[in-house]
């Protein structure tokens, strides 16, 4: 019996990996048009798409960012300025990309654009906090989609969001977690909506990699900033030491942070390049052995296993 279900499992990745290597024609005629490409992800993939041949529209939010992108590609890669919160350079982006186009439509999206900062104990954070990164990961991406989905489903093409392990599991508090997890809410409802219209939906769940949004010395000077602007019966409730243990935390946890951005920029390429796409990739050892098992256990039991590690206030008010 064993060996029979060990055969039946066998063939059924020997049919994933074969279906899986089909790749899909005239890449060279194909548009992707991705965001957040000053750095990171974004800057990566620009390259790696290039190298395959794809014309690339590539929007960043500097122009110190496209210029450095634009001298590091060849010609096949466009680049424009993009603040994914500001709606008039949403719709001027739109434009731009439609005029490159033409009746090809659009093959590709990518939402790559993100930020992660403030993110810090809710307590901490006002309203404003939490708009600051749910107006990019969230409702920016949400924008940006809207306004290229009849470009895209001209093309019959691809539509690559970038969550996150923080998707899944929601360990710290601040917008982040919680775009994330809209995020995974809108590729969902997405993909099922436009399923009979030939266009697929992948999201990217990547652990932790060391990329501009996770800068340790960034992340310290935000718990810096709001532990010096709250009120004073708050900080006695945490006291120096919690303030003094996160950051500490957050150092260690940078310093495992994976530096192989290929590791995620190659599930996105696959997203954009195959026949088949996943639903979903998860990138990294630690979303793959940890994060994303965890995600599947029972919620008393998760809560355990973060809570034992997580620092404890020095009073309660």
């Amino acid at each position: 019996m064993w060996f029979y279900l060990a055969c039946l499992i066998g063939i059924y990745h020997l049919f994933r990996w074969y279906r899986e290597r089909q790749v899909v024609s005239n890449l060279g005629n194909k548009y992707v048009f991705i965001t957040g490409c000053d750095t990171g992800f974004g800057n990566l993939l620009a390259k790696q798409l290039d190298l395959r041949g794809l014309r690339v529209l590539a929007a960043c939010l500097t122009e110190k960012g496209a210029e450095q992108l634009k001298h590091e590609t060849s010609g096949r890669v466009e680049t424009v300025i993009l603040d994914v919160t500001k709606t008039e350079d949403i719709t001027a982006a739109a434009q731009w990309v439609k005029e490159r186009v033409g009746n090809k439509g659009l093959w590709g999206l990518v939402n790559n654009a993100g930020i992660s900062l403030p993110s810090a104990p809710n307590e901490w954070l006002n309203k404003e906090d939490f708009l600051k990164v749910i107006n990019v990961n969230l409702i920016g991406l949400i924008e940006v989609t809207l306004s290229l989905l009849s470009l895209v489903k001209k093309a019959k093409g691809r539509i690559v969001n970038v969550s996150s392990v923080m998707g899944r599991l929601s360990l710290f508090g601040g917008g982040y977690c919680i775009s994330k997890y809209g995020v995974e809410a809108f590729s969902d409802s997405l993909r099922r909506e436009l399923y009979h219209s030939g266009v697929k939906i992948a999201m990217i769940e990547p652990g932790f990699f060391k990329t501009n949004i996770n800068n340790t010395e960034s992340f310290c000077k935000s718990y810096q900033e709001l532990w010096d602007r709250m009120e004073p019966e708050v900080r006695r409730c945490y006291g120096q030491k919690f303030l003094d243990t996160i950051v500490q935390s957050t150092r260690d946890i940078q310093s495992h942070c994976q530096s192989d951005l290929s590791l995620v920029t190659s599930c996105m390429e696959h997203a954009l390049t195959s026949c088949h796409p996943r639903t979903r990739y998860s990138s990294g050892w630690d979303a793959k052995l940890f994060f994303i098992p965890v995600s599947y256990l029972p919620t008393r039991l998760v809560d355990a296993l973060f809570v034992w590690n997580y620092p404890k206030p020095a009073n309660t008010l």
